[in-house]
């Protein structure tokens, strides 16, 4: 009889140890296919990052120059939400919409020592180098673009002709020139308020409204 007894004992407890296996593998199962439903669910919002710039501060957006936030706005593109600026250049009449998530494309208008360290840029020795006009031209229009401050101040200077010999400057460097002079001097307009072109005028020795007249002078 003694036999018999743990001979049952035995087998209830194989019965009960295949039960509780049984269970953690259906739970392990569970979870698994838990865990898969939430790694499938779609983003419905715009990953969330704080805004840097405020309405009214003015920004640097480096293909069109110096802008002012007139707003910060939402909109759905179908099923994301997403928050951005609308930045107005003045000098294109043109207004951006710039996704928060790509604020990073912007920068801060420069301070009064960034200023004057582009001044002294303008006041330095051009350095032409000696190689053809379109690698040239196509250097100066990747400094533009950069949208960085002494990068412009650098093509300014380099292209900056004096009255005397304006007529041997070509009109694409005149064009490359302008646009930079006028990218540079709406950032200083910024800053520094009134008298802007006087200043850069100085630093660069030439006479006052050059600037202003040499774009009729390329339509000619």
């Amino acid at each position: 009889m003694g036999r018999k007894k743990k001979l049952k004992k035995i087998k209830k407890a194989v019965k009960k140890q295949k039960a509780v296996t049984t269970k953690k593998i259906y739970n392990q199962k569970v979870f698994k296919s838990n865990d898969e439903k939430v790694e499938i669910k779609k983003v419905k919002k715009q990953q969330t990052e704080k805004g840097i710039y405020s309405v009214k501060n003015y920004v640097v957006y480096p293909k069109h120059g110096v802008g002012k936030i007139i707003a910060i706005e939402k909109a759905k593109i179908g099923s994301i939400e997403i928050n951005f600026y609308k930045v107005f250049i003045e000098k294109e009449k043109l207004t951006l919409s710039i996704p928060l998530n790509q604020q990073s494309h912007l920068r801060p208008v420069s301070s009064i020592n960034q200023i004057n360290k582009a001044l002294g840029i303008l006041k330095g020795k051009p350095k032409i180098k000696r190689t053809m006009w379109s690698r040239r031209a196509q250097e100066y229009e990747q400094k533009i673009n950069s949208g960085k401050l002494y990068e412009l101040a650098e093509v300014v200077r380099d292209l900056n002709k004096k009255t005397d010999v304006i007529a041997e400057q070509s009109y694409s460097e005149r064009q490359l020139f302008e646009k930079a002079y006028d990218r540079l001097r709406s950032e200083f307009e910024v800053v520094l308020g009134e008298k802007v072109q006087q200043k850069m005028d100085k630093a660069l020795k030439r006479e006052p409204n050059i600037a202003q007249s040499a774009p009729a002078e390329a339509t000619q």
